[in-house]
């Protein structure tokens, strides 16, 4: 990223009586906050895989002169987010951060002799009075005097907590870059301004498509990287290049194809400097085009004005979104096929999670055992038994979402960047072919990865919404990516497009709502895309976004790892429904 990371403000709050009570809590207060800095360096990452960084006020604060201190030392470090920790009792108002702009939270230790809990009940009462949410942090049992250590419970929310609020921080300033417009009405894809400003800190850009031919035409690029690409293109896809399924009076001449290979491995050179600049371009003469739009997150509208004779964006979005290129091991870019603005966002907020590639696709099909069955005469079994969502898109499905990474055990996975080994993204390219894309639908041509995502995978799906008169809402289920028979896939792939990349999701149920069958899940989606990462972080989105004021309207995660700030629990006693109250009442964060 070209500016400092934001930084986590961490608060080391003390009883400010002199004269004994405050001499003998110093060093316990001053550790507490450098135990969570060491916990937040170990434990988590910045997209880009550096260590998170914190900022401890240079001294403990006992009272508001203290709390002023701090936050001008956190205004000079480029702090986002603070926790105030302490192992005592304190002055409730006297000591809280009155910033309305940032996420916080406060940990009290719950011992024996002194009575952190009670601070944080006063101050989280102090917050909520005063209209600033606050994510309080209370271990379940108490310690002794002398135990110091952090407990696994409070290290989850401190963790929760700290992933959530470097999410929020690092989109804070950023761009969403729209390269064309809305593309066959999806109303996803027509942004939002309103939303990005108010809700996650962002703008938005816009650069019409009419850019990407300029810059093929006049040469607008880095030549070498595109000599260099060229030649990764011909060994890892080229030579994995799939059948041409298109109609013979339809298919492109093998001197057209080549053409059209060059054509999009150009096309994802200019999406990528777009985004984020490249300084190459300077010392070419164009230096306005080699600052970028300081874009986070992107999406290409492709259908129909530009692919009705231009090569669609297929290998583009799919080469972003994943972990690796011409360049080497590297963060996968957030970019969304038919600039679907909310899907692209969806997966951005799964992305800063878990630093991870994601998979963007259709929610396609519901297939119930009873149709798989009489459709092939075979039965769904072990996760899949009630029934399977088929997932499918020709874009931005990063090849990381093939399952082709195993774990020390031989599992399928999908890892952090800085995880990576040669041999897994030489795995990901070998298990992914490249078809030319169907032309009935895709004019100008273009390559379409095609993989079948290798289960049992824990992942997640989720998908914002925008409800006119409600504003944004979250949907989150929790499930697998599965394996299924050989004879099944065959089946279902043929019936959609056997040129596009294939993930079978069974969701988890819970027997509840939305959550009652695999059907219900399909029947609730609210939209026709979803993004999907691997892992169970439904929780971590949970926290998210009630940070930023969404409302969570569809989930299937266990209640007791849900963590709000303390203030939803005064809007009643459904957590869903005092969700949607709280995030009304407190409306978005930027406005």
């Amino acid at each position: 990223m070209k500016n400092s990371h934001p930084r986590i403000g961490i608060r080391p709050i003390i009883d400010g009586r002199r004269g004994g009570i405050r001499e003998s809590l110093e060093e316990m207060t001053m550790g507490m906050a450098q135990s969570v800095a060491k916990l937040y360096a170990e434990k988590l990452r910045y997209a880009d895989g550096t260590p998170v960084e914190c900022v401890i006020a240079d001294r403990t604060i006992g009272g508001v002169e203290e709390a002023a201190m701090a936050a001008a030392k956190f205004a000079a470090n480029n702090v986002g987010a603070v926790l105030s920790v302490t192992p005592c009792w304190c002055y409730g108002s006297e000591t809280i951060d009155m910033d309305p702009l940032m996420p916080k939270a406060i940990w009290g230790f719950n011992k024996t002799q002194r009575p952190g809990a009670v601070y944080l009940a006063s101050a989280l009462a102090s917050h909520n009075q005063k209209g600033l949410p606050a994510f309080g942090i209370y271990g379940s049992e108490v310690q002794e005097q002398d135990d110091n250590s952090i407990t696994p419970d409070v290290e989850e929310k401190l963790l929760r907590f700290g992933r959530a609020a470097v999410a929020v921080m690092q989109m804070k300033g950023k761009s969403y870059l729209s390269i064309g417009s809305v593309s066959m009405g999806i109303a996803g894809s027509t942004p939002n301004p309103d939303f990005f400003q108010e809700y996650l800190g962002m703008r938005n850009e816009y650069v019409d498509c009419s850019e990407i031919a300029r810059r093929i035409e006049l040469g607008i690029f880095d030549q070498e990287e595109f000599k260099r690409a060229m030649a990764w293109t011909e060994k890892y896809c080229k030579t994995h290049e799939g059948e041409d399924l298109n109609p013979a009076h339809l298919r492109y001449s093998r001197e057209k194809k080549d053409e059209v290979w060059e054509y999009v491995v150009k096309m994802t050179i200019i999406f990528r400097d777009l985004m984020i600049g490249n300084p190459v371009l300077t010392g070419m003469g164009f230096e306005e085009e080699a600052m970028g739009h300081n874009a986070i997150a992107g999406g290409f509208q492709g259908q129909r004005q530009w692919t009705d004779f231009r090569p669609d964006g297929d290998f583009s979005e799919a080469i972003l979104t994943t972990s690796f290129d011409w360049n080497g091991i590297r963060e996968a870019f957030t970019f969304a096929t038919e600039n679907d603005t909310l899907n692209g966002v969806s997966m951005l907020f799964m992305h800063l999670l878990t630093n991870q590639a994601q998979l963007f696709s259709d929610v396609r099909s519901y297939w119930s055992p009873e149709a798989v069955e009489r459709a092939t005469g075979k039965k769904l079994t072990g996760k899949a038994a009630n029934g399977i969502i088929h997932l499918i898109n020709s874009g931005s499905s990063a090849l990381d979402a093939s399952g082709a990474m195993s774990d020390a055990e031989g599992n399928p996975v999908m890892k952090p960047f800085w995880e990576i080994t040669e041999q897994d993204a030489e795995r990901c390219l070998e298990a992914t072919t490249w078809h030319p894309a169907g032309r009935e639908y895709m004019r100008g041509g273009g390559f379409s990865s095609k993989f079948f995502t290798r289960g049992d995978m824990p992942v997640t799906m989720c998908r914002l919404n925008l409800i006119k008169g409600q504003g944004p809402v979250l949907q989150i289920a929790e499930g697998w990516a599965v394996n299924v028979d050989r004879a099944i896939f065959e089946h279902i792939d043929k019936r959609t497009d056997p040129s596009w990349p294939t993930t079978y999701f069974a969701p988890r149920l819970t027997g509840k709502g939305a959550f009652r069958s695999v059907y219900n899940v399909m029947n609730n989606w609210g939209a026709n895309h979803g993004a999907i990462t691997y892992g169970h972080v439904g929780a971590d989105l949970i926290t998210l976004a009630a940070m930023l004021r969404i409302p969570v309207c569809m989930h299937n995660i266990d209640e007791e790892k849900i963590f709000r700030p303390s203030a939803w629990a005064a809007f009643g006693s459904d957590p869903e429904g005092s969700d949607f109250r709280a995030c009304d009442n407190y409306g978005p964060v930027y406005r």
